[in-house]
């Protein structure tokens, strides 16, 4: 007499295994709570046999590292470098966080360079690394908008102007919101040039001061 086979589904299969392996789980603990002798530093035979073995081998100390042994030159050679490329300390206050005189993101800059022509922007971010801190610059150009960075420390750039204070201090590190049209400041000419005959008047009262003092 033949007997058909019985397909059970997947579901059924699944709960079996899972059973299976619950009641393999129980078995193991039952079994190590048999071996092991009650008390809390209780361990077994095999668990004592690892640690004799253990035991058997020497633990050398942990070697130094450089670090802790020696002193982290780099900072000693940042200073050096710092002092010689700006043996004033200008620029660094120029730029600094604690200086309250210091150029802010926001203000409108104006670098000169060996060989070009001034170029003059809005001060939208600054990158600090030690000696090589930059500032990108952002300025128009034939009616198009320019951005440049400028390294602060370097000896190409021969001078670093403020032409124009932002009012009000800028929430953000980074301006890039003004690369957008709604915000961008377009050519700030006119606050150069604004700049320079402010600064013109200011030399020529000195000047003018200075000679009446001579004849006297």
């Amino acid at each position: 007499m033949n007997f058909a086979p019985v397909r059970r589904p997947m579901g059924c299969l699944k709960s079996v295994f899972r059973q299976a392996r619950q009641q393999r789980t129980a078995q193991r603990s039952l079994a190590t709570a048999a071996v092991a002798p009650t008390g809390n530093k209780a361990i077994s035979e095999r668990q004592r046999a690892a640690h004799g073995k253990v035991e058997k081998f020497e633990i050398y100390p942990q070697i130094p590292s450089i670090r802790s042994t020696n002193p982290d030159p780099m900072p000693i050679l940042r200073q050096q470098q710092l002092a010689q490329l700006d043996p004033t300390g200008a620029r660094t206050r120029l730029f600094s966080k604690d200086h309250a005189d210091s150029a802010k993101v926001g203000d409108v800059l104006m670098v000169t360079t060996q060989g070009g022509e001034p170029f003059s922007g809005a001060f939208i971010q600054i990158r600090r690394r030690g000696v090589d801190t930059a500032i990108l610059l952002r300025g128009q150009m034939m009616k198009t908008g320019v951005e440049m960075w400028f390294k602060v420390y370097s000896p190409s750039v021969t001078g670093i102007d403020i032409i124009w204070r932002r009012p009000k201090r800028a929430r953000r590190a980074r301006l890039t919101y003004m690369r957008k049209p709604k915000h961008d400041m377009g050519s700030v000419d006119n606050l150069v040039s604004a700049w320079k005959r402010e600064r013109y008047a200011l030399r020529s009262k000195s000047k003018q001061a200075g000679g009446k003092k001579a004849r006297a």
